[in-house]
């Protein structure tokens, strides 16, 4: 324990001196690798840490509640321990139960049965419907694989892997997803650019026709040149007429 207070208080120069020893010795690239990986674990298990005393807040709060609502005794003390004892993911609130029962045993034993019946049900409620909405919000993993990594982690490593699943299943999975962002935007110009330039290819190639066909369908105009001339039209028009004397000499 006064180890770990020693850490704490030098947590800043630690990490400035690994930071240090890594940049002398690793590659930059690998550096920043484990820089990424760092920063999110971290902010992953600090949003962690919040949303697990969110969590014990509101099931200390509803036990309370439901105590009172039900005239329990000592309702106070039993929503403070259960709530306390709620920041070990789900199992947590069952030793506050155990607790909380025994002090009610002491004064009605059928009040102690009602009370872990009701704790029963709202741990059920709590542990299914809350704790994941409330938790997943803020470490930014959906239910779903908050249920799925407490289930597992359980399984393999009891107590201690409840703890820890949460947030470790949290960091890689905003790793998984950062890593699969960035692919999926280094593809995408290299896809857009083949159909940029074969929709440039079409283009000219389907106007063309359509050019072709407009020069048809004009009609041809006529120069001034080929046109005739009022004048002419009008000779062509009239008829001849002959001139009297030339009648006469005729004759």
């Amino acid at each position: 324990f006064v180890f770990s207070l020693y850490l704490l208080f030098n947590k800043e120069r630690l990490l400035r001196q690994l930071h240090k020893l890594m940049q002398a010795w690793i590659k930059p690239e690998i550096v920043d690798k484990i820089m990424t990986v760092a920063h999110t674990a971290n902010s992953t298990f600090s949003s962690f840490i919040v949303g697990q005393c969110t969590e014990a807040l509101i099931l200390g709060s509803l036990c309370t509640l439901g105590m009172l609502l039900f005239r329990f005794p000592y309702a106070a003390m039993t929503g403070t321990v259960v709530g306390v004892t709620a920041l070990i993911p789900i199992v947590g609130a069952y030793i506050g139960v155990a607790i909380g029962a025994f002090m009610i045993l002491t004064i009605n034993p059928l009040q102690a049965l009602l009370f872990v019946i009701f704790i029963v049900i709202l741990q059920q409620f709590e542990g299914n419907l809350i704790y994941p909405r409330v938790v997943g919000t803020s470490i930014g993993l959906p239910g779903m694989w908050v249920l799925a990594a407490i289930t597992v982690f359980g399984g393999l490593m009891g107590i201690v892997g409840m703890i820890i699943s949460v947030p470790a299943t949290a960091t890689v999975y905003k790793l998984l997803r950062s890593s699969v962002n960035d692919r999926l935007a280094t593809k995408q110009p290299h896809e857009k650019a083949p159909q940029d330039a074969l929709s440039q290819k079409e283009q000219p190639q389907r106007k063309a026709p359509q050019d072709a066909l407009s020069q048809k369908e004009q009609p041809q105009r006529k120069t001034p040149q080929d046109t005739p001339s009022a004048k002419e039209q009008s000779q062509k028009k009239a008829p001849h007429k002959e001139n009297p004397r030339d009648r006469k000499n005729k004759t």
